[in-house]
């Protein structure tokens, strides 16, 4: 299996925000995890990318345990990831932005002196990349402007591109569609969609129920902290536990 998650547990003083989480995703699969808010979604991701420490419980990457790595060893495995709060450096250009971020995964390289013509050509082969990433997100006519001055939305796409600039096997993508308009929105979605036909495996925490239902083969409802359904959009959207856990009242 491409990640298992097993019996993923985090608490914060007393409450449980991943209480013996566990799911599958296969390769190339794009994933849905959806639930209430406060249900743990976010924790989860923070948890696989190393940003908070589990209490217990596993995290298997391409069958390696990667529990207990750093964030940087995470990354450089091959696990990208966005945020619901932009991260982005506002006052570098947008190509800036995406550079950084490769630079970051490949490692900077510090040649003697009569190396510089192979540093030079390295660092075009990065920016040539790191265009054609501009490009899938429709942001390469943008390049030279400041990452402050776009959009929300285009915000929303350089965060993607800053990601996919890491070369990861598997993408996270916390919340891409929120706050942006319907436009951008179509755009998103099309990068998704693009990324995922080209065998990237991608993962989506996203609350627009009508959205996920059409764009991800499967999800992962989470409620409390636990799994409590996963399946075809079709039997999320007929499970008890899923409509008690969102609507807050039994099925009748």
């Amino acid at each position: 299996m491409f990640l298992e998650i097993k019996n993923l547990t985090k608490s914060f003083g007393g409450i449980r925000a991943v209480d013996c989480c566990s799911f599958e995703v296969k390769e190339g699969e794009l994933l849905g995890l959806i639930g209430p808010n406060g249900s743990g979604k976010t924790t989860t991701f923070n948890l696989i990318t190393a940003m908070l420490k589990p209490d217990s419980g596993k995290i298997l990457f391409k069958g390696k345990n990667i529990t207990g790595l750093k964030t940087y060893q995470i990354a450089r495995l091959g696990i990208g990831r966005t945020f619901q709060l932009i991260k982005m450096f506002p006052r570098l250009r947008v190509i800036d932005n995406v550079m950084i971020a490769r630079r970051f995964v490949i490692g900077e390289k510090f040649w003697p002196q009569f190396y510089s013509k192979r540093v030079s050509a390295e660092e075009e082969d990065n920016k040539k990349r790191c265009l054609e990433l501009l490009k899938l997100v429709n942001l390469d006519a943008k390049q030279n402007d400041l990452a402050e001055n776009l959009s929300y939305g285009q915000q929303k796409l350089l965060e993607i591109a800053r990601a996919m600039a890491t070369e990861p096997d598997l993408l996270l993508l916390d919340e891409p569609f929120a706050g942006v308009n319907p436009t951008l929105t179509k755009q998103i979605i099309e990068v998704i969609k693009k990324l995922n036909r080209k065998g990237k495996t991608i993962i989506i925490v996203e609350h627009n129920m009508n959205i996920m239902m059409n764009l991800c083969k499967r999800l992962v409802v989470l409620d409390y902290g636990k799994e409590i359904a996963q399946g075809s959009p079709a039997h999320i959207k007929k499970n008890k536990k899923v409509i008690e856990a969102y609507l807050g009242v039994k099925k009748a």
